[in-house]
């Protein structure tokens, strides 16, 4: 469809709906409905929006479906009116426009979601991994029909609680990050002491072995947008999540270490690497080479003293610290007494009547005042 302008307007065809459905008819105009401003319209849709009759969208007696009545076709309202949308609608619409701002691979969503109808709508869990400029996150999702329900969450901004103070997003935190999650969710559910994992981290692939009494936790790997390159940090909090006890269907073949022309896994190498070997590495290189800039790069592990051969006994600690205790610990941080303001405070009725009355007052004498001065 082209406007007057010669500009190309996309059309959002919602088929099997009738506009019985809406409640209005074919003539009625379409006014005074919610769903539309902050939905559509930022994103610059000036659309029109066609609802189709259940007749449309349907093939009866082996012929095709009948052509869109031009009755049927209503024009969307100017912007500064609303627009009225069953709740099939509206998460149409955001599923739109999450698809224009990239956020969501809904194509891996859909396979991950989709659960079979003879489960009688079991949960079906996600081993979510996400990561930002300073923290990773890692989660276990399932989604149900009003939206994704969070069972737990874990993140390396609570490493250093454990004894982690410094590189929070690197591959070994990322393990750390996956084994906290991984017994904090079965310690929820009571499973941590018949689900251990794997407790001393060999680098070696791992799976758990289901128990006699009750099946692992199972869950599936959610990367989102991200590469899913060989070594990529993902794939450590996989296997910090494998090693603490859950049962994750993986592959060894993007885990860190892993030759593509052998087609094995380097157990030595992948453990190098779950220990901060390839940081210590680095320390150990730049320390030689540029002094100036490892004094500069890791002023941060200057400052609590830990150097290139201590890191491996530091992990070791934090691992032994998260099996411990991996249960969630509130913030010891008090809330502020007084919450700032950035706009005016609502005024009551009887304020603003209040204020009109001074300001009345105040323009009534200083009229007085003026009269009295030209009398003068």
């Amino acid at each position: 469809m082209v406007d007057d302008c010669g500009k190309k307007k996309r059309l959002i065809w919602l088929d099997g709906l009738t506009l019985d459905q809406f409640g209005l008819k074919k003539q009625q105009p379409i006014r005074n409905i919610t769903g539309i401003n902050f939905i559509l319209w930022p994103v610059g849709l000036d659309q029109a929006f066609r609802f189709a009759s259940s007749d449309n969208s349907r093939y009866k007696n082996g012929d095709k479906a009948r052509k869109r009545s031009p009755e049927t076709t209503l024009k969307a309202p100017a912007p500064t009116s609303t627009f009225p949308f069953s709740s099939l609608c509206l998460s149409r619409c955001a599923l739109l426009l999450n698809c224009n701002e990239g956020k969501t691979d809904y194509r891996a969503r859909i396979r991950l979601i989709n659960q079979d109808k003879n489960k009688y709508n079991t949960p079906k869990y996600r081993f979510v991994v996400r990561f930002t400029n300073k923290n990773i996150i890692a989660q276990i999702i399932s989604a149900s029909i009003a939206g994704d329900i969070v069972l737990a969450a874990a993140y390396s901004r609570e490493l250093p609680r454990y004894g982690l103070e410094v590189g929070l997003t690197n591959y070994a935190a990322a393990y750390c990050t996956g084994l906290l999650l991984a017994r904090r969710v079965l310690k929820m559910l009571e499973m941590d002491e018949e689900y251990e994992g794997n407790v001393e981290a060999t680098g070696e692939d791992f799976s758990v072995e289901p128990a006699e009494t009750r099946r692992p936790f199972r869950a599936l790997l959610d990367v989102g947008l991200i590469r899913t390159t060989t070594g990529n940090r993902v794939f450590g909090a996989l296997k910090g999540a494998l090693d603490g006890g859950l049962d994750i269907p993986h592959s060894d073949k993007r885990f860190a270490g892993f030759d593509k022309e052998k087609k094995e896994l380097d157990p030595e190498f992948h453990r190098k690497y779950i220990f901060g070997g390839h940081v210590a590495a680095y320390m150990k290189t730049l320390m030689e080479d540029e002094p100036e800039k490892y004094q500069l790069h890791f002023s941060e592990y200057l400052k609590r003293g830990l150097e290139a051969d201590g890191l491996e006994e530091l992990y070791k600690k934090v691992h032994a610290a998260i099996r411990a205790d991996p249960t969630i610990k509130k913030s010891d941080k008090q809330p502020p007494k007084e919450h700032k303001r950035y706009n005016l405070k609502k005024l009551t009725y009887e304020e603003r009547k209040a204020k009109l009355i001074a300001r009345l007052q105040a323009l009534n004498s200083a009229a007085g005042a003026a009269e009295d001065d030209d009398d003068e």
